[in-house]
């Protein structure tokens, strides 16, 4: 894996917020608020809801309903715009598929961070975000930052992020992930805590867990250009056992502002092809008290 360019400039200029104006999803303004301000982005602000005419009401309501959802629209926009005052901000509400509005809104308005609040739930064993989430995730074209239920939106008051946790598994030869890692550090002055967690062998494996972690911490270290380190303040961990718990252990002790994670594209089976596993990525969302920055490769 290269060594990270220094200084790559990564930034968010046009920040795309997707509410649906739940509990969950105000839980990530004040991060919205803090990016946005932090690098003078220009902000839309984007709620997508069902098409207001149910053909399987009396055509002789639609006019009325139409009219209902009118008022409702125009109320939610003036909210929007008061919340984010002093913020350049668009606010874009419509109805249909929020997939195909987010998709079609990330290339309109150039976006280049989407942040979406939302509040991961159990359900039969399996570790869920809730669907419009999940598909972001796995299918937006630009880095996500999602506030999952457990992060403390107070914690971004002062907007400022002193400490930033990247756990790779060296699954993809891009850097990407590891550049934004790099360049937030920089731009925000801040610690940056490298992870790798090597999983336990199994009984047939011919190489011990163990024998992997030398040349693990030299690849993380590698990431990382030698000018950094005197702006960085990178700290480099290998672990051994489960990934998203170990990760999750790591940010617990630690409490960074920021985890940063890379992913692949999503296709197919939701969550089939990642570059951390995608059940590892559910999990960290879900239960961190920080905001997850995915990035895809």
């Amino acid at each position: 894996m290269k060594p990270v360019a220094a200084r790559t400039g990564v930034g968010f200029q046009n920040i795309l917020f997707a509410t649906d104006f739940s509990e969950a999803a105000g839980n990530a303004i004040p991060y919205v608020k803090a990016f946005a301000k932090h690098f003078e982005a220009n902000l839309v602000a984007l709620h997508v809801h069902p098409p207001v005419v149910n053909p399987m009401t009396p055509p002789e309501t639609w006019a009325a309903d139409a009219a209902a959802a009118e008022a409702r629209d125009r109320l939610r926009r003036e909210q929007l715009l008061g919340t984010f005052a002093g913020i350049p901000t668009q606010v874009v509400i419509e109805a249909g598929s929020i997939q195909t509005a987010l998709q079609a809104a990330i290339g309109k308005y150039h976006t280049d961070l989407v942040v979406i609040g939302t509040r991961g739930r159990t359900g039969l064993g399996k570790l869920l975000l809730g669907s419009m989430a999940e598909d972001i995730l796995r299918t937006a074209s630009c880095p996500v930052l999602t506030v999952g239920p457990h992060a403390d939106p107070s914690r971004e008051s002062n907007g400022q992020i002193r400490e930033i946790l990247y756990a790779t598994d060296f699954a993809s030869p891009s850097s990407k992930p590891a550049a934004y890692a790099v360049s937030l550090a920089e731009e925000f002055q801040a610690r940056l805590v490298l992870l790798h967690v090597v999983p336990r062998q199994e009984a047939n494996d011919l190489v011990m867990a163990s024998d992997v972690v030398e040349p693990a911490r030299g690849l993380l270290e590698k990431l990382v250009p030698a000018d950094a380190t005197a702006w960085c303040k990178p700290e480099y961990f290998v672990e051994v056992g489960n990934p998203a718990e170990r990760i999750l252990e790591l940010a617990h002790l630690r409490q960074p502002d920021l985890i940063i994670l890379g992913v692949k594209a999503g296709g197919g089976v939701p969550g089939a092809a990642t570059h951390l596993p995608f059940a590892t990525v559910h999990k960290v969302v879900s239960q961190a008290s920080s905001p997850v920055l995915t990035v895809r490769n």
